[in-house]
Parts: C-alpha cells; sequence; structure tokens
C-alpha cells in the first residue's frame, strides 16, 4: 500500500490523484512541497520537480499525475470503499473510451494546465511567496488567462452537454482530472459559473461525491477561496 503522497495543496495534478485515491479508498499521509522552492530532498525524488510523487512501503515510487493514474487504474477495482459502494474505473470502457479518456486528461493536465491553471498560480499565489515578498499579479498576464479559461469552459461546457460525464458515459479520471484544475480557478476567485451552466450542473456532481470533500476544506498561507468555494449548493 502507498503510504506517502507529496504534493501540493493547490497542485491540480496533486488534487487529481488525491481524488483517485480517495475514490478507492486508499488512504495515505500527505506531504506538503511548495513547487516554488525547488528544494534538493524533493528533486531526489523526482528530478523534473513536479507533483505529485506517490511512495509506496516496498520503496517503489511513482513520478507525476500520469504514471500515477495508469499504475491506479490498473489495480483490480474493490467491490467498496471507505467511500461507499464500488469505484469507477479511472479509464472505463473499451479501447476507443478509454483513448477519449486519455486524451480529455491531456488536454486538462497539459494545455488547460499551460494556459490557465499554471498561470493563475504563478501570479496569484507563488510570486506572493517568494523572500522579497513578490509582485502584484500582472494584469495584462491576467487578461489572457481570462481569455483562456473561457475557450476551456466553453469546450467543457459542450463535452458536459453532450455527455453524461466528459469523456462519455462513465466517470473517470478525465472527469477527476477536469474537476482538479477547475477546483483551483474556483478556489482563486476566477470561475465565472453564471455564464457556463453545462459546466457548473457537472462540477456540482463531482463536487458532491465524498472524495472531494478534502479538497474543499484545504488552504493555503495567505490565500483564501470565496465562500462559495466550499457550498456544494453555489
Amino acid at each position: 500500500m502507498p503510504t506517502r503522497l507529496t504534493q501540493y495543496r493547490l497542485c491540480p495534478r496533486s488534487r487529481s490523484i488525491r481524488l483517485a485515491l480517495a475514490e478507492y479508498g486508499v488512504e495515505v499521509t500527505l506531504l506538503d512541497e511548495n513547487p516554488w522552492e525547488w528544494r534538493k530532498g524533493f528533486l531526489a525524488k523526482n528530478p523534473a520537480g513536479e507533483m505529485p510523487v506517490l511512495e509506496y512501503d516496498n520503496g517503489l515510487t511513482l513520478c507525476g499525475a500520469y504514471s500515477i493514474s495508469e499504475f491506479i487504474g490498473d489495480e483490480p477495482v474493490p467491490s467498496a470503499s471507505v467511500m461507499g459502494p464500488k469505484p469507477p474505473p479511472l479509464f472505463p470502457g473499451n479501447r476507443e473510451d478509454r483513448a477519449e479518456v486519455r486524451r480529455l486528461v491531456d488536454w486538462f493536465h497539459g494545455k488547460f494546465d499551460r494556459e490557465v491553471s499554471r498561470e493563475l498560480l504563478n501570479e496569484k499565489v507563488y510570486q506572493t511567496m517568494q523572500p522579497s515578498g513578490g509582485a502584484a499579479p500582472d494584469p495584462a498576464i491576467l487578461r489572457a488567462v481570462r481569455a483562456n479559461l473561457r475557450y476551456h469552459l466553453a469546450y467543457t461546457g459542450y463535452l458536459a452537454d453532450a455527455r453524461r460525464w466528459l469523456a462519455g458515459d462513465d466517470l473517470s479520471f478525465a472527469d477527476f482530472a477536469a474537476a482538479a484544475h477547475i477546483s483551483i480557478v474556483d478556489y482563486l476567485g476566477e470561475m465565472p459559473w453564471h455564464e457556463y451552466p453545462a459546466v457548473k450542473a457537472w462540477y456540482q456532481k463531482i463536487k458532491s461525491r465524498p472524495s472531494f470533500r478534502a479538497l474543499l476544506a484545504d488552504r493555503v498561507p495567505g490565500s483564501s477561496p470565496p465562500l462559495a468555494y466550499s457550498d456544494l449548493d453555489f
């Protein structure tokens, strides 16, 4: 069994793995790591400097959301978990279905991260944590990020409106990856929920799952979410 997950509480990739582990009823000890510090101890675990890192008692270390999710996905699905009934497979369906799940995981952990999440975190959180006190967010960068966000939300809304879940009929790791990124945008007060009702309805389904509760309780020093962040009826 894994015992330690090195993560940052506002890291979307870390959040997606926490959701997957919680769905499977796997309890881990969370080790908080500040991504802007680039500690030698952390780089010894993962030279790429990316989170999360999952460590097993037998010495196995898995780095990154892609490899961790695939590893967990290869495990037999338990008949039940501490969260309730039998959890969903992370990569359900036939080969074509699973390919669509992986495409969307790459969309959110890749494109969405580069164009939205990473920039918001850098401007609104990471810069404020620098020893010098950090700089104020750059208005030009925030304008660009907000424009990118609307493009991504329009696409997510299209998927949510056309399908039961983002990748198809079944809940999958694609939903966890998407929800992880959108939860960060929400935490940082940048979600225009009223403009994207299909995204809101889909997110409410994810947000109400027991596996999401720990994420809603997360807080980081110097940054507090809007009141509706933890509200299931936002």
